[in-house]
């Protein structure tokens, strides 16, 4: 009989634990009813009760004092500032700094640089203290070369190649770093489960411990690496991403140059804010202006090429969004899209069938965004919707006239908010006129400091005569 949550049983009691969501059955079963996967469920050993208290990490637990329950008007705010590691896009995503005590997790495909990155994120802070930087994967060798390739040699980054976590724990309490990097948390294991490293029940406890070592009075701020499922989930159960304070993905493709750290969770900050990196010989390198970047290699007269005007969080970013619209030579038209919502672009061939006159029931449509990034506000709708009129009608969109706008099913242009940042954005890079939506024009118009020529625009048709004529 399946059922959720553990308990202990007699020495040599199994149960049968599905590795995606933890979800426990007293025997094997093909599909997990919790969370539909197939083929995810591993015999695990149910540890013996403890007598006389549990343990943590291997040492027993002491009795804890009762917790006392506290007006919330009488709790102190007197928090430690954050702490600004340097690397502006790390900065940005994390919300203005590292909050002193907070358990950020890592996650990203293998070889996208999340190792890297932890590293260079240790670096910055053994400016500020002691940094202990623990792999599982690597000797201390290794990662000493990986550090002089990245020039992170500092006397106070302390290097521990170990996955006992009773001995990291001791080594953390011993040392007392301003920072702990776990690299990563599928190599830790705790002695006293019976239950392998990476399983469900050593990843849960292994990160239930560091978040006690993390919030305790004068605990330092841990950086957990996590491996990532085919799926692109962070492997093990889903309570690691509820436990930790922050998750960090790390995105990008293993043939692109660049990355994009974005934040799916962020108990201090915003989770719309992204980060951007470009690879290279000496690590990854942040990107302050990526719109420059993303429009770099950008053709100036290709049909099929629109320039939106995106925003993630607060920075605003140009890139350009490209489309190829072909006869298709079988029955069935073929629809592929990259870096923008598959079932968004489908609304929009829709849209532009039926408003805008376009036939595309008998072509292929390609739609991607340049540069492997990936944008999913509607505000892009305009522009994936100018590039494929566009390729169809074999007409190029004038190099110095970006668009922004979302499209509704009538055929109707929605507005977007802040458009100052995203004109303000436009203008700098030298693009002299903006589509828009024509509400968006009226709330543009009481600033005077606009520095291009703004056209509002309401409907789909009237869109495409002004970007294509």
């Amino acid at each position: 009989m399946a059922r959720r949550g553990s308990e202990t049983g007699p020495v040599g009691r199994a149960v049968f634990v599905c590795q995606t969501c933890g979800y426990e059955s007293a025997k094997w079963l093909g599909r997990c009813p919790g969370c539909g996967g197939w083929n995810t469920f591993v015999e695990e050993p149910v540890p013996a009760p403890s007598r006389g208290g549990g343990t943590v990490g291997g040492r027993a637990a002491a009795a804890a004092p009762p917790a006392v329950a506290t007006p919330i008007t009488e709790v102190s705010l007197d928090e430690a500032p954050r702490v600004v590691l340097g690397i502006g896009e790390v900065d940005r995503v994390l919300g203005g700094g590292l909050v002193p005590g907070s358990l950020v997790l890592i996650g990203g495909d293998p070889g996208v640089g999340k190792s890297t990155l932890a590293l260079g994120m240790a670096q910055r802070m053994a400016q500020h203290g002691r940094v202990l930087y623990v792999s599982g994967e690597e000797s201390a060798r290794q990662t000493k070369m990986r550090a002089s390739r990245l020039e992170a040699d500092s006397p106070r980054l302390l290097v521990l190649a170990e996955t006992d976590l009773a001995r990291i724990a001791a080594q953390i309490e011993e040392t007392r770093p301003a920072l702990a990097v776990i690299d990563s948390i599928q190599t830790m294991y705790r002695p006293d489960l019976p239950s392998a490293p990476g399983s469900v029940g050593q990843i849960r406890e292994c990160t239930a411990e560091l978040l006690r070592l993390a919030k305790a009075d004068g605990g330092p701020s841990i950086v957990i690496v996590g491996h990532v499922t085919k799926e692109g989930a962070i492997a093990g159960p889903r309570v690691l991403e509820h436990m930790v304070d922050t998750v960090l993905y790390f995105e990008g493709e293993r043939h692109h140059a660049y990355r994009v750290l974005r934040a799916t969770k962020n108990r201090f900050g915003s989770t719309n804010e992204i980060g951007v990196f470009a690879m290279s010989g000496r690590g990854l390198v942040p990107v302050p202006d990526p719109s420059a970047l993303f429009l770099a290699e950008r053709a100036a007269d290709a049909p099929g090429s629109a320039v939106v005007c995106a925003l993630e969080g607060t920075r605003p970013l140009l890139v350009e969004v490209q489309a190829l619209v072909t006869r298709t030579p079988f029955g069935m038209p073929r629809r592929t899209a990259s870096g923008v919502d598959y079932n968004r672009v489908l609304l929009l061939l829709a849209v532009l069938e039926k408003r805008a006159g376009l036939h595309l029931g008998g072509c292929d449509v390609y739609a991607s965004v340049a540069g492997g990034l990936r944008i999913d506000e509607p505000a892009a709708d305009l522009g994936i919707a100018c590039a494929v009129a566009g390729s169809h009608r074999d007409r190029a969109t004038a190099p110095s006239t970006a668009v922004v706008g979302e499209v509704g099913l009538g055929g109707e242009i929605r507005a977007v908010n802040q458009i100052g940042r995203r004109i303000a954005e436009a203008a700098k890079l030298g693009f002299r006129r903006v589509v828009l939506p024509r509400a968006s024009l009226r709330a543009l118009e009481a600033d005077s400091d606009v520095a291009v020529d703004a056209v509002g625009v309401d409907r789909i048709g009237e869109a495409l005569e002004a970007v294509l004529g």
